[in-house]
């Protein structure tokens, strides 16, 4: 199971898609909209995504963990659009014979989406708002354009 969803993700049943009767463990990993983000109170957040490309990394990563660990199973889905506070964006989950290899590859999979799925998100606060992707940059709306450049 490797999807971008719009609707609220149903952690049951990514968990159940990696259910196996050899599987030791079974790690899950939820992200979630927090309220506070460095000092700001978070309203909403909007993810967008190039989605079939997201799709197609997703798989990805799922090959790659398959590929170190050959008994895993994968799942990765992650929301778009409008998510409130509490909200999952994102839910990971991997089964493997032992709990260490599940730990891992969970970790490397949430690090694995980060660094190379085309998702970002606009986090809209109180007092502005900012859109934030996967690379180092970022643009802030509230602010104007980064020093240097123009709007």
């Amino acid at each position: 199971m490797f999807a971008i969803v719009r609707d609220p993700i149903h952690v049951a049943s990514v968990i159940e898609s990696v259910m196996d009767r050899n599987a030791g463990a079974i790690v899950t990993f939820l992200g979630t909209v927090r309220e506070l983000t460095n000092g700001k109170k978070t309203v909403y957040l909007q993810y967008e995504a190039y989605e079939s490309m997201a799709q197609k990394q997703l798989r990805r990563i799922g090959e790659e963990i398959v590929a170190r660990f050959p008994q895993a199973k994968v799942a990765i889905v992650h929301r778009i659009g409008r998510l409130d506070v509490t909200d999952i964006a994102v839910a990971i989950a991997v089964s493997t014979p032992h709990r260490a290899d599940a730990y891992e590859a969970n970790r490397y999979a949430i690090e694995r989406v980060k660094e190379i799925v085309p998702i970002w998100k606009k986090e809209h606060w109180e007092d502005g708002e900012m859109w934030i992707g996967n690379q180092k940059e970022t643009v802030r709306y509230d602010q104007g354009a980064p020093e240097g450049e123009e709007e």
